[in-house]
């Protein structure tokens, strides 16, 4: 029987993580399914509700807050550690609605499809637009230069503009990616473990396009597959952001480039990127301080 290990990453959000977790309970999975759960030392009572309300998740309480890559390895080494580990593995975010059928399908996906190594399903927002995170081209020199300069929003169905966030595409087309999202992204244990864990490098935003990247080097194909649905109740755009998310995001921009691409981009396109994630990290910084107070909410 298939075998599936659901990994959530939960800081300060008891309130989200209740209903993502009450939605993987009300959709059981046909294999069988372990859900893991990495509190990263919230302060709310997230650890405490786990396990008054849901005793069969395993619950991992971190003593620090050491950001996405650290908290999710810190299930992923347990579950590679095990005597018979899961064949799949899907990193799941607290703000997330499983609906009946979703994991089951993405495992399905997989069965059918030996040659992907990880799968993301279509992801909604709560206004039912699409999470545009959820299939994305690598942020290239050209790419990166399109987005940061603006190109990509004012020409959204343009096929070299718009190659990020490939809004371009039909959303209920399959399409074989560069990178789904680590909101929902489920990959294979194998491919776990001929890679390796998540860049711990990257604090919050970025890991899971370095960790696509390391899969895609290693010949596994990489597919967002619309015909299941994720629901992401992730930050509203108008909402203030704490500033530490705000320069995390632009921190991950700058690690990604540097790690992947620096090397062998000539070198006044390098300072042309750098200048952009600057300038678009300083124009966040300054929007969101526009922002009443009382729209702060926690990332």
């Amino acid at each position: 029987m298939t075998s599936l290990a659901v990994v959530i990453l939960n800081y300060n959000r008891a309130d989200l993580l209740t209903d993502c977790l009450a939605s993987i309970a009300a959709a059981p999975s046909r294999g069988m399914l372990s859900v893991w759960v990495v509190d990263n030392a919230s302060t709310d009572g997230s650890a405490a509700l786990v396990r008054e309300r849901f005793p069969w998740v395993h619950l991992i309480e971190s003593p620090v807050n050491g950001g996405f890559s650290a908290g999710n390895n810190l299930a992923l080494r347990q579950i590679l550690a095990l005597p018979d580990p899961p064949a799949y593995i899907l990193l799941l975010n607290n703000d997330t609605i499983v609906p009946p059928g979703a994991l089951d399908g993405l495992v399905d996906y997989l069965e059918r499809h030996p040659a992907v190594g990880a799968v993301g399903p279509k992801l909604l927002l709560p206004d039912g637009s699409l999470d545009l995170a959820c299939r994305r081209s690598f942020p290239t020199p050209a790419i990166a230069f399109y987005r940061l300069f603006g190109l990509s929003r004012l020409f959204p169905r343009n096929r070299r503009f718009a190659a990020y966030n490939m809004t371009y595409l039909d959303p209920d087309v399959e399409t074989e990616v560069d990178s789904v999202v680590g909101a929902c992204m489920m990959v294979r244990t194998s491919v776990v473990r001929e890679v390796g864990l998540l860049d711990e490098t990257f604090f919050m935003y970025g890991e899971d396009l370095d960790w696509a990247y390391r899969i895609k080097q290693y010949g596994w194909k990489i597919v967002y597959y619309p015909a299941v649905t994720v629901y992401h109740y992730k930050r509203a755009a108008s909402s203030r952001r704490p500033i530490p998310s705000i320069r995390a995001f632009y921190d991950a921009m700058r690690l990604f480039h540097r790690k992947h691409y620096a090397a062998t981009t000539p070198a006044p396109l390098n300072g042309l990127i750098e200048l952009g994630i600057t300038v678009k990290e300083l124009w966040a910084l300054g929007r969101n301080l526009l922002l009443p107070s009382n729209a702060r909410r926690a990332s």
